[in-house]
């Protein structure tokens, strides 16, 4: 059997996406009415999404309404007082109604096709800190509650990441050793006393991380007890740079939209 030439497969592949928009039309990745093109959302649903752009919180992502309220050092108010272990943190999407169809569609929904869309928001926000020589390594989950829901959704938008920035991804990086309960309603001792010991850094990954530049990536940033537990894992064993990625970051009360 023949095979194709190489300069004919993009116009194959081309052929191929049209004849299925035929049959298939691409929808909405929120809300479901047809669109343009397939991988993306409506004129009123990207209306609805609240993107985090310039000033934002150098650690924690978080949006300032102003040039002055950021201030010069652009560190907001609890992150002045209670400082997140990484070195910077960016999030595209201000996690509300808008952006909740999307990410709850991709982690509870089996919408997978949603990664791709918000590594591509995820990519703009964070696209100086992507390279050659960073290791994207996502929050890692359970495996009773990977077994129920079949993937990471973190993991997920790391790949998409690694292939946009051209970075290495370790899937495989950290282990959820022992299943958690929800911390969005614990105090800081509490969460610290749940997530003790919950997650580990497997053996074999260790001497990988020391002296390199690594991006924790997740889908929202709540507390950040998670994410934090993470990066004192990869300190410990002598990251050199640590920042987080994730695709949208939960505003606290008073927190306006940009």
């Amino acid at each position: 059997m023949s095979r194709v030439p190489g300069f004919l497969m993009p116009h194959l592949r081309n052929a191929g996406r049209a004849a299925l928009d035929l049959i298939l039309p691409p929808h909405c990745l929120s809300c479901g009415v047809e669109v343009e093109q397939p991988g993306h959302v409506c004129p009123d649903c990207f209306g609805s999404l609240h993107l985090i752009g310039h000033p934002s919180c150098r650690k924690c992502g978080g949006p300032f309404t102003s040039e002055a309220a950021a201030g010069t050092d652009r560190l907001c108010a609890g992150c002045l007082h209670d400082p997140p272990p990484w070195d910077e943190g960016r999030a595209p999407l201000v996690y509300d109604e808008g952006s909740r169809r999307l990410i709850l569609g991709l982690k509870y929904g089996d919408r997978t096709e949603n990664a791709a869309l918000l590594a591509r928001y995820m990519y703009q926000a964070g696209r100086d800190m992507l390279g050659p020589d960073v290791i994207l390594v996502p929050v890692p989950l359970h495996r009773w509650r990977l077994f129920r829901r079949r993937y990471n959704q973190s993991a997920l938008l790391a790949h998409e990441l690694a292939r946009m920035g051209g970075c290495a991804h370790w899937p495989d990086a950290l282990r959820r050793i022992r299943h958690t309960r929800p911390l969005g309603r614990l105090s800081r001792a509490e969460r610290q006393e749940v997530l003790a010991g919950a997650i580990t850094l497997r053996t074999c990954r260790a001497s990988g991380v020391r002296g390199k530049h690594v991006v924790m990536v997740d889908d929202v940033m709540t507390t950040g007890s998670t994410l934090g537990t993470c990066v004192r894992l990869l300190r410990a064993c002598g990251a050199a740079r640590i920042d987080v990625l994730c695709a949208a970051r939960v505003c606290p009360s008073g927190e306006g939209h940009p």
